[in-house]
């Protein structure tokens, strides 16, 4: 026995009106016909309707919850290798030198320019490119100050000191690398034939620290 019907009024095959949502074909075994609700019986063809579609309803909203859960594992996923990715090359720059605090980075061949000056007995500097303030001048540095200005009056006010990894006309003296002592670079003085040590804010203006360094001294 073959049952049709829809939920919206139509004909199949040319046979008379049948009801029901979407059109559906019920083929029931021999002998359960008299356990049919019968198409005119509205009660239990509405109650058979109810149950069809509420099936449907479950069944598409547990597909549709099973998409929602894996697209959000997948955005997890993404996120997590960025992630990943963005700490990688943030440690590598970390450890090449070449992640300032300042996010400036001077160009290696530039020729730069700093005014020391002395504050507190000592040369210190500012340097607003790369958010130094009163940067001192230690160890064994100040004594090359004081040789190469010398002969530059006032000096203690402020004087321009050019400095530059490659030779420029006009330099003073070379600072040339010895070494590297776990936190800053020793640099012997051709001038005054002694050791300095300049600090890590040398690689505020280097990515590495250069093997020479020409400067001039000279009134402003």
């Amino acid at each position: 026995m073959i049952l049709h019907f829809s939920t919206t009024a139509s004909r199949v095959g040319g046979q008379g009106p049948v009801w029901g949502g979407n059109l559906v074909r019920i083929q029931w075994p021999k002998g359960l016909g008299c356990m049919l609700p019968s198409p005119f019986d509205r009660e239990r063809r509405w109650a058979c309707e109810a149950r069809l579609q509420a099936r449907t309803w479950v069944c598409r909203e547990g597909v549709q919850r099973g998409h929602g859960m894996t697209k959000s594992v997948l955005l997890l996923i993404v996120a997590g290798l960025v992630l990943v990715v963005a700490a990688s090359v943030v440690s590598i720059a970390v450890y090449r030198g070449k992640f300032q605090s300042s996010g400036l980075a001077m160009t290696e061949n530039a020729i730069m320019v700093i005014v020391p000056y002395k504050h507190a007995g000592t040369w210190v500097f500012d340097d607003e490119r790369t958010g130094l303030s009163r940067e001192p001048f230690v160890a064994g540095v100040p004594e090359m100050i004081d040789a190469l200005t010398k002969d530059i009056p006032d000096a203690e006010k402020g004087f321009r000191l050019t400095f530059s990894a490659t030779l420029f006309p006009g330099f003073d003296t070379m600072l040339v690398w010895r070494r590297f002592d776990g936190t800053g670079n020793w640099y012997y003085c051709e001038l005054t034939q002694t050791e300095g040590w300049l600090c890590p804010a040398l690689l505020r203006y280097y990515s590495q620290p250069p093997k020479q360094i020409y400067v001039k001294a000279e009134a402003q």
